[in-house]
């Protein structure tokens, strides 16, 4: 049984295509800008659900995924359940259905191989490239996350780069210039997205009754948005802002 917080249909944010995103329960990081705190606790406010019942709503919408579209598994963050979705990811390849894992690359064991193995494109969350900095805002380390992109590029596996710009934390041009040198000549780097900040997670640490440490922290502006573009631009040919 696979741990499902919730769904949505028709998804366009999260890889190409029309898609049906499945968002699963529980995360190991612990992102100040979350803007999914209820996803973080595995038990949390998850359904259990069958293969078949995932495979049931793929099949349902599979004649508007197109020739783009298809399946996303996002979270939360979706590995901690990489033993679990193993026989759903093959059940997927079987029945041609594209899939995309949106992960923070963050976890590593007997399973992720043969996972990554079956993903049509992984979204690798890249929070920031200055480990300290990235402890910061996380509350981990982004060693196995570098380790993850670089396993994806030998084992020739397509993924986006995505990066949430977040103010004072993850939107310093010598940060941005050392993840572009890091990775400028990966060749299975397709596509690197910028996500701009937002709060609109906020409701729900009050409905939860806990901080949002991050309350001084102000949305970019699109002025803030065009420069980080522009200098990732210098970088990678294909940009854009999600």
């Amino acid at each position: 049984m696979i741990k499902v917080h919730s769904y949505e249909s028709m998804g366009t944010f999260d890889g190409p295509g029309l898609r049906l995103v499945v968002f699963l329960q529980g995360c190991n990081f612990r992102c100040l800008y979350c803007a999914n705190p209820d996803t973080i606790d595995l038990g949390g406010e998850s359904k259990e659900t069958s293969i078949e019942e995932i495979l049931r709503m793929a099949m349902n919408q599979r004649p508007f995924f197109g020739k783009k579209g298809g399946i996303t598994f996002s979270g939360g963050e979706p590995t901690i359940q990489a033993k679990e979705l193993l026989p759903l990811f093959r059940r997927l390849k079987e029945l041609n259905i594209h899939i995309c894992l949106d992960t923070n690359g963050s976890i590593w064991n007997e399973y992720i191989a043969e996972l990554l193995s079956l993903t049509d494109l992984v979204l690798l969350d890249v929070k920031q490239i200055n480990d300290i900095r990235h402890r910061e805002l996380t509350e981990r380390s982004n060693q196995q996350t570098l380790k993850t992109a670089e396993w994806l590029e030998n084992n020739n596996i397509p993924f986006w780069l995505r990066y949430v710009l977040v103010p004072q934390y993850s939107n310093l041009e010598d940060d941005i210039c050392t993840l572009g040198e890091h990775f400028k000549d990966y060749r299975m780097l397709k596509r690197l997205e910028i996500l701009p900040y937002h709060t609109l997670g906020v409701h729900k640490y009050e409905a939860m009754g806990l901080p949002y440490k991050l309350t001084e922290i102000k949305e970019n502006s699109l002025e803030e948005l065009d420069a980080a573009k522009k200098l990732f631009e210098s970088y990678f040919p294909c940009v854009y802002v999600n």
